[in-house]
């Protein structure tokens, strides 16, 4: 394998950094916030199910970002990854959440402006749809959960220690969801653009297929849960204390709603099912 690569992956790989202490709040920072989990446990969890979601059904949203724009040099790949990281990188360093999937999308817009290459229209207004329906989702999908939760509250009425110990237990589960999600949906982000210049080579191990694509999704996937441990806890305290203080239960309700809206853009079995429906596929998200 030419060793090089790892020199220009080393862009996608510091965008993954940046990823992971930047969204790892999205998924973990209400419960850290309200703290009704520690910091350390949350991390623990969102590294573990970020790896397995990238490395399990991360393709599909890499199929979208791929079909934005042809970056066939592992040069433009470099530049484009560093692009957007840098960005990322100086909103999380001010303690700001930032979308990695707006970055990576305006970095190869920015590239093939300055290459002369052609931006697929359709692909872009599609990405910028789901920008602007995926809030407007999660806000309906919160507004149902909040009625489920309060019918439930007022019919069952538990003691105060057990709703606590029932709320922990579901914050960690959706965070494991919604860390899986995360995976799923933003590893195209970090190592899409390298996905026609990498050197991997398909493994069978063991009679299970091991793809390149899934090989270097486990390596941004490692730098996204090196980020969660490193740098995420600032940005953590920021969603869940600064922007708004939510109550533990409203925490949960949060990180299922986002969730949700994670699993319907980014699952292949989804897309797949959807398709033999005879339905239009959810597409990207960030």
């Amino acid at each position: 394998m030419d060793l090089s690569f790892f020199f220009f992956v080393s862009s996608g790989l510091f965008l993954g950094w940046s990823l992971g202490a930047n969204d790892a709040a999205n998924v973990f920072g209400t419960a850290v916030g309200s703290r009704m989990l520690r910091f350390s446990t949350a991390a623990l969890t969102c590294s573990v199910f970020v790896v397995l979601g990238a490395v399990i059904d991360g393709a599909g949203a890499a199929r979208t970002l791929g079909s934005l724009g042809g970056i066939d040099e592992i040069a433009g790949a470099f530049a484009t990854a560093l692009a957007a990281a840098l960005s990322v990188f100086m909103l999380v360093r001010m303690g700001l959440t930032a979308s990695t999937t707006q970055a990576i999308v305006g970095a190869i817009v920015g590239w093939n402006l300055f290459t002369g290459s052609v931006t697929d229209t359709n692909t872009l207004l599609k990405i910028l749809a789901t920008w602007v329906l995926c809030p407007l989702l999660a806000g309906l999908f919160a507004v149902l959960l909040s009625q489920a939760v309060e019918s439930c509250l007022s019919r069952f009425r538990p003691h105060l220690l057990r709703q606590d110990a029932l709320t922990r237990l579901a914050l960690i589960l959706t965070g494991a969801f919604g860390a899986y999600t995360l995976g799923a949906n933003n590893i195209a982000n970090v190592m899409g653009v390298f996905t026609t210049v990498s050197p991997f080579q398909d493994l069978d191990v063991s009679g299970l297929l091991f793809s390149a694509t899934q090989q270097l999704f486990l390596l941004g996937s490692l730098a996204i849960a090196v980020g969660i441990y490193t740098y995420s806890k600032r940005v953590m305290l920021t969603v869940g204390c600064k922007l708004l203080q939510v109550s533990p239960v409203s925490a949960w309700i949060i990180v299922v709603a986002h969730s949700l809206v994670l699993f319907l853009f980014a699952s292949q079995a989804l897309e797949r099912q959807l398709i033999d429906w005879g339905l239009p596929p959810f597409h990207w998200c960030p």
